[in-house]
């Protein structure tokens, strides 16, 4: 495991230039390959109804390296960072997840209902936790693995099965989630983003892909734990008795279990849950209310979701600050916004230079031109829509071995393939879900995931001598498992019919 083609993919990859970097490279090819399209005189046609009649138009190239093209780019560069669809969402859904975080009602929510986890259901449990986790960003990779570790060692398990079941959770399960999380905004935003280089009305709801996301959890929690039971623990020594009596674990359920101020706080909390969730089903269900019937696009509710999940995070984890005494002041909770705007600073920068990409390639039409020739290519091909993503799948798959971050990644991946499959008749809800598949299997395994490095310290604490070998011995089995598993979930809900989620439908344009 620690030599040959990893050893390779690690060499390639770390001399890969800063995401932000490589999109700054990709506007200048943009830039370089408009005006060499123009040149050559390339175009296309396609072929668009319009007052019940199918109209032919051409599309051509337009260069971004003439006078014209460079005005465009210097006098919209503010507006294309500034409009970039997932900048607001992200940053306004954060600024309640970041309270609820800091104040400690999300990591103590998932410390204890780990911790409360029967023998029998130890394990499952730890994976559902896991997959849970990316509510808490990236939280669970911080706070889960040391505790899955002490829990499995104070049960008389192996501490690496517990570290190995809850990292698969967070990294290979990342995009499942029973709720609306931070990353569904911003997947959302991309694909809107890309879609509207083929049909400017068009617009992804954050909540595209709840009802796919939804049964995956359960799915991957059942693959998870089988994969534990099967391939993990089996390879890993029990640990004696000194080591359980050196691990702590008793003290640490303990004390989780007993904390008097974490007990108040969550008392708060709950009480504000519903007392907003009363607020908003009012708000939604009540005639003339101003979340009640329909909005642009979709009902009013689900255009307002990120405010919402803005009021319902902030208002829970002002309350449990307030209950816990993590927050005495209102400069403490504004302390805890600004902690997490600091920690987006990586984020803005490389939103700026995705969005002069995904702009460039948008004003350029090269976009349009590809994707009505890939599209065209596509549809000649006559595939079934599961094996178109399939096919895609395995792209994003591959792709993630390289670039750890999924905004990153898609933000390449979306102006391309969203519009291209949009042509052969796929909704860009659906690219977007098995790009969700592809990207996340292989989070446990890439030498390019920061995170890994934290879980291979956590490893370190019960192995001293593991290293990268230990850690993919221990990843991959979840990988081989969750992959083929999670891609068949999304086939049979695309041969059945059934809808990804509120808004998400599976074909383009949208059935009726």
């Amino acid at each position: 495991m620690t030599g040959g083609w990893l050893n390779t993919v690690e060499r390639v990859g770390n001399r890969l230039p800063d995401p932000s970097t490589l999109f700054a490279l990709g506007t200048l090819l943009v830039m370089l390959l408009s005006q060499l399209a123009v040149w050559l005189g390339w175009e296309v046609s396609r072929t668009l109804q319009r007052d019940g009649q199918l109209v032919t138009e051409p599309i051509r190239p337009v260069s971004l390296l003439d006078a014209d093209g460079l005005w465009w780019l210097f006098s919209s560069l503010v507006d294309n960072f500034v409009e970039f669809p997932p900048l607001g969402l992200v940053l306004v859904g954060l600024l309640g997840i970041g309270v609820a975080e800091r104040a400690g009602l999300l990591p103590v929510l998932l410390r204890r209902l780990l911790a409360a986890a029967p023998g029998p259901l130890l394990v499952p449990m730890t994976v559902f936790v896991g997959v849970l986790s990316s509510l808490a960003l990236d939280a669970g990779y911080v706070v889960l693995p040391p505790l899955a570790g002490a829990l499995f060692l104070a049960a008389g398990r192996s501490p690496l099965a517990g570290i190995a079941a809850v990292t698969a959770g967070v990294t290979c399960g990342f995009s499942a989630n029973l709720f609306i999380t931070g990353l569904d905004p911003l997947l959302a935003g991309l694909s809107t983003a890309a879609a509207q280089l083929l049909d400017p009305r068009y617009a992804v709801a954050i909540s595209a892909n709840w009802w796919f996301m939804i049964a995956s959890t359960f799915l991957l929690t059942a693959a998870g734990a089988f994969v534990t039971w099967r391939f993990v623990e089996p390879r890993l020594p029990r640990p004696t008795a000194a080591e359980r009596a050196g691990g702590g674990a008793s003290a640490l359920v303990s004390g989780v279990a007993g904390a008097h101020d974490e007990d108040r706080g969550l008392r708060f909390a709950g009480w504000t849950f519903l007392a907003l969730l009363a607020l908003l089903l009012a708000a939604v269900l009540i005639p003339g209310a101003p979340l009640a019937g329909e909005g642009a696009r979709f009902p009013r509710w689900m255009e307002a979701l990120v405010p919402i999940l803005l009021v319902v995070f902030l208002g829970t984890g002002l309350a449990y600050g307030i209950g816990a005494g993590s927050i005495r002041r209102d400069r403490d909770a504004v302390d805890m916004m600004g902690e997490t705007m600091r920690t987006m600073g990586p984020y803005l920068v490389l939103a700026f230079f995705a969005a002069q990409f995904i702009a460039c390639f948008g004003h350029s039409r090269l976009g349009e031109m590809l994707a009505v020739v890939g599209g065209g290519w596509l549809a000649e091909l006559a595939l079934a829509p599961a094996a178109l993503m399939l096919g895609f799948m395995v792209v994003v798959m591959a792709g993630n071995l390289l670039i750890g971050s999924a905004s990153a990644k898609y933000a390449f991946f979306a102006p391309v393939f969203v519009p291209m499959l949009m042509q052969a008749g796929v909704s860009p809800e659906l690219t977007q879900a098995a790009y969700r598949v592809g990207d996340s299997v292989t989070n446990g395994i890439t030498p390019f995931n920061p995170y890994l490095v934290i879980i291979l310290a956590f490893i370190r604490r019960y192995r001293p001598d593991a290293g990268l070998g230990t850690l993919l011995a221990l990843m991959l089995p979840y990988t081989l498992v969750f992959a083929p598993v999670w891609a068949a979930l999304l086939g049979v809900w695309i041969i059945v019919g059934w809808p990804l989620g509120p808004g998400g439908e599976l074909t383009y344009p949208p059935a009726g």
